[in-house]
């Protein structure tokens, strides 16, 4: 997130997209709704589905599946052709504006209307509404990214926040609600393929050159490694031979799961280090039990960068370990010793080769976190992004054209499918399927479909159905709900028994390598 999340109340327009707040990120929608309920804030939201944060909304936008680009350029369309957009702001802290202008000029209202299926008026509306805001905050989720252009709709929203002046203000921002706990922290420390820490790129002959010092090393490679995405084709292949998975579970979180099991048979060797014998380490050569969040000291990352204290509250259970312990052990028996005295003494080693976690130490967030980048030990923190100016001098509009998704309908699959979570679920069900309590509540894998298609289709309340696509087919329970839309479906991807991602479409996103877990084309019928 540019901004912190206590900023959503000092907004004077929000504008939620992609991201089913209420269900997906309780706590975050808690202030949505305060800012609408207590404070007079407006509220846009875009979604496919009418989830709950729409019933908040003084417009609800509904896109088809996969258009997000036109929309935005849409509003861009309207903004700038009313002169709508903050002048003096483009002038001073970007570039790019006439591309920028020149693109979205075909995307009237009318034409996006076409593409999107949202009418021209209403589009009209919400554009006016978001550039006549002091303030305004887009609140984003995996309904943005989880596409094939997943980087063009950032990219989109970006351009959005930046034609208003959105960007380094109270109240405003592009702010992206990360999936899972600590997947920032994740990132943060190089959980990627092409950088070291804090984001730094293993391209750099200089970065790696400090990195390699700061190790005691020598030839840290230069080239990127294969994003997770790219690992499992290759795993078919026979490229890839052998894979180490720590706290993921992708027998049910991978796209196309009977292609993904396929190649998941062809590894020679598996490891996979987790705290329950999931779906994934039910196949493993060797499990490696770890500890939990609970049984660990450490830090945690949010989505609003703040690095925040884990604090060990209970002892692990039989031989479960701590992650960094796992590793370091691993590292000394392939021959590079590693050792640390704590956790602490790993954040201490982060604090001197990540230029934007140097002044983050265990006292300084002892009581209360800091934001990140806090480049020294007397650095307040960062909790607003790019105020005055943007860290890489001046903000870029991107020129974008709409791409449609990579899978339409079509008379033997004439309906979408999109996939998500529900409130009591989270990600494969590896901990909240073990609670008595959150099963009770949502013991099963349903298909949420709308009433008029539930008709069409034959399909009555409660019944089984089956959902097939183009790469395999699962059964599911009907529940004819108000949120789904005529010629949509929605299926939670939390249930093994019936994984969604079996139906799911594969193609990726070329740059960030995302699957398109959002749009794929099914067909239902009466469960035999």
């Amino acid at each position: 997130m540019t901004n912190t999340i206590g900023c959503i109340e000092k907004a004077d327009l929000i504008l939620v997209t992609g991201s089913n707040t209420t269900e997906n990120h309780p706590v975050i929608s808690a202030f949505i709704k305060r800012a609408v309920s207590f404070k007079g804030t407006k509220l846009i939201v875009v979604d496919p589905r009418r989830v709950k944060i729409a019933s908040f909304a003084h417009q609800w936008l509904r896109p088809n599946l996969g258009t997000d680009v036109a929309w935005i350029n849409g509003m861009m369309n309207v903004i700038i052709r009313e002169e709508r957009y903050a002048r003096e702001y483009i002038e001073s802290r970007t570039v790019g504006f006439e591309e920028l202008k020149k693109a979205v000029a075909d995307y009237t209202p009318e034409r996006v209307a076409e593409i999107t299926g949202i009418p021209a008026k209403q589009l009209v509306d919400a554009a006016r509404m978001y550039a006549e805001a002091k303030a305004g905050s887009i609140v984003y989720c995996m309904g943005i990214t989880q596409h094939t252009t997943g980087t063009d709709n950032v990219k989109s929203l970006a351009n959005l926040a930046m034609l208003c002046g959105n960007v380094g203000i109270a109240g405003g921002g592009v702010n992206p609600l990360r999936g899972q706990n600590n997947v920032q922290g994740a990132c943060d420390m190089g959980g990627l393929p092409d950088v070291f820490s804090g984001y730094q790129k293993v391209a750099d002959p200089q970065l790696r050159e400090r990195m390699a010092a700061a190790w005691g090393v020598t030839g840290l490679p230069d080239k990127p490694g294969l994003q997770v995405t790219a690992m499992i084709p290759k795993a078919h292949s026979g490229e890839v031979k052998a894979l180490y998975i720590i706290g993921e579970n992708p027998l049910v979180s991978d796209p196309d799961l009977n292609h993904a099991q396929q190649s998941f048979e062809h590894l020679e060797f598996l490891v996979v280090q987790d705290i329950f014998l999931t779906e994934t380490a039910r196949i493993a050569d060797v499990v490696l039990p770890a500890a939990c969040f609970a049984e660990k000291d450490g830090t945690f990352s949010n989505t609003e960068r703040r690095v925040q204290r884990v604090r060990k509250a209970v002892d692990a259970p039989g031989q479960a370990r701590q992650d960094w312990q796992i590793i370091c052990d691993l590292a000394t028996r392939m021959g590079y010793p590693m050792a640390y005295e704590s956790s602490e003494a790993i954040m201490a080693e982060i604090a001197t080769v990540t230029p934007s976690y140097a002044g983050i130490s265990y006292p300084r967030i002892e009581h209360q976190g800091l934001h990140w980048p806090c480049p020294n030990p007397e650095h307040p923190g960062t909790p607003i992004l790019h105020i005055g100016q943007f860290s890489s001098g001046k903000g870029v509009f991107n020129a974008i054209a709409f791409i449609p998704p990579a899978e339409a309908v079509d008379a033997e699959y004439p309906l979408y499918l999109t996939t998500g979570r529900v409130l009591y679920h989270y990600h494969t069900g590896t901990m909240t399927m073990k609670s008595e309590g959150l099963m009770d509540r949502a013991p099963e894998s349903f298909v949420e479909i709308a009433r008029q298609d539930a008709i069409a289709h034959g399909l009555d309340e409660g019944a089984m159905a089956t959902i097939a696509s183009r790469r395999g087919s699962i059964q599911a329970r009907v529940q004819i709900s108000a949120k789904a839309v005529p010629g949509t479906v929605f299926i939670p991807f939390h249930y093994a028994q019936a994984a969604a991602n079996t139906l799911t479409n594969a193609a990726l996103d070329p740059i960030s390598g995302i699957p398109e877990f959002k749009v794929c084309a099914v067909r239902l019928s009466k469960a035999a």
